[in-house]
């Protein structure tokens, strides 16, 4: 059985679905649709959608922000929330499915970053994020070994995942300590290895399918400011990731960034990250 999982940014799904995200995803023939910053409320998700979808929603506290759905043709068997230290609020950030696929269980993760700022509590909480994703990712891992983390993580691993790296070395997604997190979450698992803030850590074992889809290239980016000529001159960021355990990564097959064919026919300034999972 293959399964098509994507995943996307929407940047509020009304208007998304007001600048024709319902026409992509009419066409796309989607299995499982992961939704970052939805924005809105599952009332409105289910209003849009119709019914022949299931749709897990966890908004965010504050009314309006962020919000993370995982929506499916066939019905997940349970889902959870919440990572991190008890007195974190990742509410709107972080929702995980496990789905029945045969004899195997098959968990999916949406999961919005925040995007943090250099020197500001956003910052502070970016990393908190990160450090409940370094936690709970293994534990996902031993519950079982097929297993997919997707969504905006805010975070461009390498030089080869934003246009203009060199100007950015300083700044909130590109940061060496934040690119440190990736390093861990991708190296050898159980492996010491170098990461990019001159630290040392265990690798968790996970695979970037992106990465090994496209090879040592630069991009695909996922996301172009709205500013400016970003899209026109794909001056971009590859932060929209499948991350795969290894016995999944090996099962992808089609990668593929649903970039618009021209800034106007954007519904987000995130473009779709789509794959093949032969399950």
């Amino acid at each position: 059985m293959s399964l098509r999982i994507a995943t996307v940014n929407v940047n509020g799904v009304r208007a998304a679905f007001r600048k024709g995200m319902s026409d992509w995803l009419d066409a796309r023939n989607v299995d499982i649709l992961a939704l970052q910053e939805v924005r809105a409320s599952t009332e409105d998700l289910e209003s849009l959608l119709g019914p022949e979808w299931n749709i897990l929603h966890d908004a965010a506290s504050a009314k309006g922000r962020a919000g993370v759905a995982l929506v499916s043709r066939a019905k997940a068997e349970i889902h959870r929330v919440a990572i991190g230290a008890d007195d974190f609020d990742s509410a709107g950030r972080w929702l995980e499915a496990d789905y029945k696929i045969g004899d195997k269980i098959l968990t999916v993760v949406s999961t919005y970053v925040h995007s943090g700022e250099v020197d500001t509590p956003k910052q502070i909480e970016k990393y908190k994020f990160l450090d409940g994703m370094a936690a709970r990712m293994p534990e996902i891992a031993r519950h079982t070994g097929y297993a997919l983390v997707v969504g905006d993580l805010n975070v461009g691993h390498r030089e080869l995942d934003i246009k203009n790296w060199k100007g950015n070395v300083k700044n909130a997604g590109f940061l060496p300590q934040e690119r440190a997190y990736f390093d861990r979450f991708m190296g050898e698992a159980g492996q010491t290895i170098d990461l990019a803030d001159g630290t040392t850590s265990t690798g968790l074992g996970w695979v970037d399918v992106g990465r090994v889809a496209a090879g040592e290239v630069a991009g695909p980016y996922t996301w172009w400011s709205f500013r400016g000529q970003a899209f026109d001159t794909d001056a971009g960021w590859r932060i929209d990731y499948h991350l795969a355990t290894p016995a999944l990564a090996a099962l992808a097959s089609g990668y593929t960034v649903d970039r618009a064919d021209s800034y106007d026919t954007r519904w987000s300034d995130h473009a779709p990250v789509v794959v093949d999972y032969a399950l």
